[in-house]
């Protein structure tokens, strides 16, 4: 066999590789979103949500400017974002759910009032999010989607699999965490520790995190070992930012519904409100990823 023989050789093992990757994950996706049609489950909706993301992260290892994958890439980011709508509301509704009956057993009357009209408001958004993913999942998981899929498979994987190295992008992730970690540590020793712009590079900090976890995750088959703990390590670490981001968010749409369209007085609603804005800031105190001044 020739030296060019040889080459071509690890080139289609290579390829193989990441076909037999990328249609474990698609197969899951397609699975999944059929499941979710039907009931709107909310395992379903985690699934085929987690199965796509995993499917974007390696389409961008492959093609990071999406040049050769654009329309593939397109279908499933938008397919993720629709997903996404339902299952954040899916938490948010099971926390305060959680909430609600916390108060209810304290004879708390009026706060759990008020955590049920934001359950029902929620409910409602929930509502319009399954019926816009009802409308638009199937044309986003069915055929036209299986064409652009084997289009990719047969046509572009293997060339755009010899040129990239997946060890070379869980680097430059790093050196992003790295980075942004760096970027949290300058801005909570200055006065503005508590500012919004401190929660939003937070916030930029647990996304790098999750792209470590899941590029650790979905291509695993493709990394060195010093990497395969990556993903544990990293999903820790977007869990506890995950914290503070869910209940600062969840703040944030409390204040945009408003008191009034709630039916709270101003007492119970100054109450809960001033409680939730404790709870960020115990969690960004309490955080291990990057140390609060006295903390």
């Amino acid at each position: 066999m020739t030296d060019l023989q040889v080459v071509k050789e690890r080139q289609i093992s290579k390829a193989r590789q990441w076909e037999l990757a990328l249609n474990k994950l698609y197969i899951n996706f397609c699975d999944y979103s059929k499941d979710v049609l039907k009931s709107f489950g909310d395992e379903d909706i985690h699934q085929a949500r987690v199965n796509c993301r995993k499917l974007l992260t390696l389409l961008s290892i492959l093609d990071p400017e999406h040049v050769v994958t654009a329309d593939l890439y397109s279908t499933l980011k938008q397919a993720q974002k629709r997903l996404g709508k339902v299952r954040d509301a899916d938490v948010l509704i099971a926390s305060f759910k959680d909430r609600h009956n916390q108060a209810k057993e304290a004879g708390e009357a009026k706060t759990a009032k008020l955590l049920k009209a934001v359950i029902r408001h929620q409910k409602d958004k929930r509502k319009k999010y399954r019926k816009k993913l009802a409308a638009g999942l199937p044309k986003l998981s069915g055929k036209a989607l299986n064409e652009q899929w084997e289009a990719f498979l047969s046509r572009d994987l293997e060339a755009l699999a010899s040129k990239r190295d997946a060890n070379v992008v869980m680097r430059e992730l790093e050196v992003a965490f790295e980075q942004k970690k760096k970027a949290c540590k300058t801005l909570f020793k200055g006065p503005g520790a508590e500012s919004k712009e401190s929660f939003d590079a937070l916030h930029e900090l647990r996304i790098a995190a999750k792209e470590l976890r899941y590029t650790a995750s979905a291509a695993s088959f493709a990394l060195s070992q010093k990497f395969h703990a990556h993903e544990d390590i990293y999903k820790e670490i977007q869990e506890q930012l995950g914290i503070i981001n869910d209940k600062r968010v969840w703040l944030e749409i409390l204040q945009s519904i408003g008191r009034e369209e709630l039916g709270a007085g101003r007492k119970v609603w100054a109450a809960f409100t001033d409680s939730l804005s404790a709870e960020v800031l115990e969690a960004l105190h309490h955080n291990e990823v990057v140390q609060f001044p006295g903390t």
